[in-house]
């Protein structure tokens, strides 16, 4: 595979940084995503398709992408915006794009505004808890996700945090009356440092987890979606959110390898099993 070649993109708010694998002139583009996972996360399956050029980015906020307009929230409509812009500045098509988790969300409200910048999207577990049959339970308990990290600080929240990612079923409710879980149990310190400013704690959870996607718009794009769910995770929030966009808009959600990482390597010590992962991805998009 090529070495990547990183460029900045100037935003209203941000300056962007993504990184390049082979030549933009051939075609399609195949642009891989997360949120708030950046351009780190995708080495392993970027690797598996040296026959095309592999684009991708850090989000605003996140790893080399700084925000020039302060801290704070951002939605999903924000990221679109980044995105187009991206879209267009490689000059390239529309691109495939392969979105995970978060990006997933900000994928699919690109999808819902400029379609013309999509080939196929494959949107892989997106968080929406708003729509799920339980929703008024999952968004109490990332709002208290979020009241967690403003009151005590990162290890507390994120503990929490993946406490409720890795849940089976719909969320109860008495779920934040339960015991918190213990920030040791998963390495994280206990004590606060005074920091607020976590791209997923501090600046994309509430407003991921909360969006309500444009589905009048996404029905008239059905044919260029694909929505994608672990095998090892179907029955987790970030999957259960997928099969809701997938019944919404009368689709089969596609059953990828592995879990809601499945196509990691060793970029954060959670492999899953990247390879059975990037075959499948070729074939979604060849299809």
């Amino acid at each position: 595979m090529p070495e990547p070649v990183t460029h900045t993109l100037a935003v209203p708010g941000a300056d962007l940084t993504y990184d390049v694998r082979g030549d933009l002139q051939d075609r399609p583009v195949l642009l891989m995503i997360g949120s708030p996972m950046g351009a780190s996360g995708f080495p392993t399956l970027a690797a598996q398709f040296e026959d095309r050029p592999v684009v991708t980015y850090d989000p605003r906020g996140v790893e080399r992408s700084t925000r020039t307009n302060g801290t704070g929230e951002l939605s999903p409509d924000h990221h679109a915006a980044d995105l187009i812009a991206l879209i267009e500045t490689l000059d390239a098509g529309p691109v495939d794009l392969f979105a995970s988790s978060g990006g997933a969300v900000n994928a699919l409200a690109l999808l819902a505004i400029r379609p013309d910048l999509v080939n196929t999207l494959v949107a892989h577990e997106p968080p929406l808890a708003a729509i799920l049959p339980d929703s008024k339970e999952a968004l109490k308990a990332c709002e208290d996700i979020s009241e967690t990290y403003q009151r005590d600080g990162m290890g507390p929240a994120m503990a929490k945090f993946i406490s409720i990612v890795g849940f089976e079923g719909e969320i109860p409710a008495d779920y934040t009356e339960q015991p918190a879980p213990d920030p040791a149990m998963f390495g994280l310190p206990a004590e606060d440092d005074g920091s607020r400013d976590d791209a997923l704690l501090g600046q994309n959870l509430r407003g991921c987890t909360s969006y309500l996607p444009n589905f009048d718009a996404l029905a008239q794009a059905t044919g260029k979606l694909v929505v994608g769910i672990g095998e090892e995770s179907a029955n987790q929030l970030a999957a259960r959110g997928g099969k809701a966009v997938a019944e919404r808009l009368g689709l089969a959600p596609v059953v990828f390898p592995s879990n809601h990482g499945g196509f990691l390597g060793d970029e954060y010590g959670m492999p899953g099993k990247p390879v059975e992962f990037g075959a499948k991805l070729r074939d979604v998009l060849a299809r």
